[in-house]
């Protein structure tokens, strides 16, 4: 065995050699794979080996399309069978809800290049005759859907990644993984000790006790998982007379997937009682063991499939297949460098290897080779969660995302899973004056606060929603007199040092501003991606505060520590920095009843420290609603006494409390972008018109100037553009079809109702040389199409004149 290597991979899973395969692809021959048993040990060998590109992110979903043609090219290489039935398959819906997201599903699909469609109950029947279509309304058609032989397609992975020079070690058990100060590692195995400059943590069921190896926790959690394999089905065998191959059919009202297999039918579960496997640890010897058949948990999904699919009752049971695979809290794999690591990568939590193994591991190889990915992987980034995840948070999650996994996904919908976790110290006097709570990244978040008899729990819905009275009242005051909310829910760091300065120039893409002055950049990869939508506070020469997405705070500390310098200290103060903003014509003058400070001298982007109350507080001018407004930063253990001083003050002024559902709206006046909807790894500067704060004068070589000055000579190919949509009870969410002409042209990255304007504004990309003044286009909404026009003046306060005044 040899005792040198650029990577380790370990875990000889469908992803691990996945990711052994994809590196070699990008050209790094020199890497290794360890297992400890034989490659499919742990969940790979026992999977049920469907495939499909269905995901409610459509990233993910591209990167299932890529997995699943990847499979053809794997059989041409290696002359090895992946055992490929490409079928086709069916996604029932037994109700307008259901059906209202697979529309809006294959609506995202028309852009991304996917041939699905959407089917009535009649056209069911005929692809997939098994169905019993009594209480269908319809169905979402892929082509692409299939199966495959789960040992036969990895060890094609395996063999593909030895012929591009890899090596593959089984019966090879990892005992350590030490790191050098050099950040290099040696991995200690029973048969000796590799020195390697990576890590790739691929443990599959194991992944939580190969990570524990290295001091990180990983939040991902075994469950149990069964499904049944019918003797031979006499409709199977005579479709199979006449050379036809039964199609997948995903009924989420049942809870099931059913696939032909052999000359009968393979159909598994994801039933309500449900149970996490392993609790307390994965145990080491386990791997081709099945856990014991347990039909009381799935009797009545068995009971409800019976009637689904009428066949299934009369055929014999031939085998049952019932062991354990693993999911993080959100049912997203793990993927990425882990934060706070030196060359460790993880690989983890893919609950559905065979649709998005391939994808895995190409953005992997590309992010350890490339320096970044070719998309977003926002939604698969293991730093999507924090240092605030634990055991017990991660567990509860789990079993909801387990029991929700086909159930309809909606834009607004809250799941209560381990909830409460995360409060500030308003938590208790808000849900007194009538907080309905959102979360974000584990922590509690007003979405709006209802009053008199508004509902104190918003209906999931893809149309408007019973808070849509509640919301327009909150967009008034702050239109008309004074809102407040929280600051929490931003990400806050506070750099300092000699050099913090020339480091931010550098980091950042925008200006760095002179102290008692912010400014908003962009920060961006090296290839010019957007990778962080900034404000940049100068508190002196050597300090300054950054705030930006609250959820993205372990992405981006991760970025701030690979780019790290000496003469500079990044500090994540996120939760120990707390604090309001009031926004809102009356908001000036709350703020001077509240101070001896003269607030009316502040001008638009100054910052400066200001005693309010009892409170000495960092005072910001500036306001994401678009109005004139004030961010109030300060230490959480004085929030109270902030909060107390500032209520009293409004109270005068007809000041009230705002949530985020206020928010989001009020933003759409002024066409404001939103991170990871109009700003993400996806889009650059120039695309969304964020190049207009960045600084092309500054004396700095920063992250991404060169192709930020490449994409402003040359000019983008798509631009951010806004829409009023003539639309009545359904906004756009995001990503809905742009039409012109009888084709797609473009998408929406994000829309809602302008309460303000009491217009449906949407946002969204379209290439260019389609852009005139006034165009009108058509956005397909929920499968029905509205008429839009593009609009290029906000619908408030057009001139900046009140935000700036």
């Amino acid at each position: 065995m040899k005792s040198t290597t650029r990577v380790v991979v370990i875990g000889g899973g469908v992803v691990g050699c996945s990711v052994l395969y994809h590196l070699t692809k990008l050209g790094w021959s020199d890497v290794m794979l360890l297992e400890r048993s034989e490659l499919t040990s742990g969940s790979t060998w026992h999977a049920a080996g469907g495939f499909h590109t269905l995901n409610g992110d459509t990233n993910m979903a591209a990167l299932q399309g890529y997995t699943i043609r990847l499979y053809k090219e794997l059989e041409e290489i290696t002359g090895m069978s992946c055992g490929l039935h490409h079928v086709g398959g069916v996604t029932l819906a037994d109700n307008q809800d259901r059906f209202d997201m697979l529309v809006a599903e294959r609506a995202k699909h028309r852009f991304m290049g996917l041939e699905t469609e959407i089917v009535t109950p009649e056209e069911v029947k005929k692809i997939a005759p098994v169905t019993n279509i009594d209480g269908i309304i319809g169905a979402l058609y892929d082509p692409l859907d299939g199966h495959l032989d789960p040992s036969g397609t990895t060890h094609a992975y395996a063999k593909a990644a030895r012929m591009g020079g890899a090596t593959v070690e089984t019966h090879t058990k990892v005992i350590e993984t030490n790191q050098r100060a050099d950040g290099t590692w040696d991995v200690v195995t029973d048969k000796g000790t590799i020195h390697t400059e990576h890590v790739v943590n691929a443990g599959g069921l194991w992944a939580r006790e190969v990570g524990a190896m290295a001091g990180v926790y990983f939040p991902l959690h075994p469950m149990e998982h069964q499904y049944l394999v019918t003797e031979d089905v006499p409709l199977i065998v005579d479709m199979m007379k006449d050379g036809h191959e039964h199609p997948h059919v995903m009924d989420p009202a049942g809870e099931s997937y059913l696939r032909q297999e052999g000359k009968g039918l393979c159909i598994g579960f994801y039933e309500q009682p449900c149970r996490p496997w392993a609790v307390d640890g994965t145990p080491w010897d386990f791997g081709h063991e099945l856990l014991p058949d347990d039909f009381d948990k799935i009797e009545d999904s068995i009971d409800f499939a019976y009637k689904r699919f009428p066949d299934l009752e009369t055929a014999g049971i031939k085998s049952v297949i019932h062991g354990p695979f693993t999911f993080a809290p959100d049912g997203n794999p793990l993927v990425g460098p882990v934060p706070g690591m030196r060359n460790y990568w993880s690989a983890c939590a893919v609950m559905a290897g065979f649709s998005q193994g391939g994808g895995v591991g190409l953005m992997l190889a590309q992010w350890m080779i490339e320096g970044e990915c070719e998309r977003d992987t926002f939604a698969m980034d293991c730093a999507r969660f924090g240092d605030w995840i634990t055991p017990g948070y991660t567990r509860p999650k789990v079993i909801e995302n387990y029991q929700k996994r086909f159930s309809v996904s909606y834009p607004n919908e809250e799941l209560p899973a381990a909830r409460p976790f995360r409060q500030t110290p308003m938590y208790d006097v808000f849900d007194k004056l009538g907080a309905v709570w959102g979360h974000q990244y584990g922590l509690e978040v007003v979405n709006y606060f209802a009053e008199g008899d508004e509902p104190r729990f918003e209906t999931p819905s893809f149309r408007r929603s019973n808070a849509f009275e509640a919301t327009a009242r909150e967009v008034n005051t702050v239109r008309q007199a004074v809102g407040i909310n929280e600051v929490h829910n931003f990400g806050k760091y506070i750099v300092t040092g000699s050099n913090a300065r020339d480091w931010l120039d550098r980091i950042m893409a925008g200006r760095i501003p002179k102290p008692g002055r912010l400014s908003l950049t962009p920060m961006l990869s090296p290839k010019g991606r957007l990778i962080g939508d900034f404000t940049v506070s100068c508190l002196s020469d050597h300090a300054f505060q950054l705030t930006a997405s609250y959820g993205s705070q372990a992405y981006h500390m991760r970025w701030f520590e690979q780019n790290e310098a000496e003469g500079v200290k990044v500090a994540n103060v996120s939760d120990r920095l707390t604090g309001f903003q009031i926004a809102g014509p009356k908001a000036r003058d709350v703020l001077a009843a509240c101070t001896r400070d003269d607030v009316a001298s502040m001008k638009f982007m100054d910052v400066r420290q200001i005693t309010i109350g009892l409170v000495d507080c960092l005072v910001q001018r500036v306001s994401y609603t678009g109005d004139l407004g004030f961010e109030i930063y300060c230490d959480p253990m004085a929030q109270r006494a902030l909060w107390d001083t500032l209520w009293t003050a409004g109270q005068p002024h007809g000041m009230r409390p705002f949530g985020m559902r206020a928010m989001m709206s009020l933003r759409l006046d002024k066409f404001f972008g939103s991170w990871l909807s109009e700003f993400s790894p996806d889009y650059t500067a120039a695309e969304t018109g964020m190049d207009r704060f960045i600084s092309f004068k500054k004396n700095s070589d920063f992250i991404g100037r060169a192709a930020a000055e490449a994409d402003r000579a040359n000019g983008p190919a798509r631009r951010l553009c806004a829409f009023e949509v003539n639309a009545d009870n359904a906004d756009v969410n995001a990503y809905e079809p742009i039409w012109l002409d009888g084709d797609v042209v473009g998408f929406c990255t994000s829309g809602g109702y302008s309460h303000h304007a009491k217009k449906s504004i949407a946002q969204g990309f379209l290439p260019v040389d389609r852009i005139t003044d006034g165009l009108e286009v058509e956005i397909e909404i929920l499968g029905q199409m509205h008429k839009a026009r593009m609009i290029t003046e906000p619908l408030f306060d057009a001139d900046g004149a009140r935000m700036r005044g």
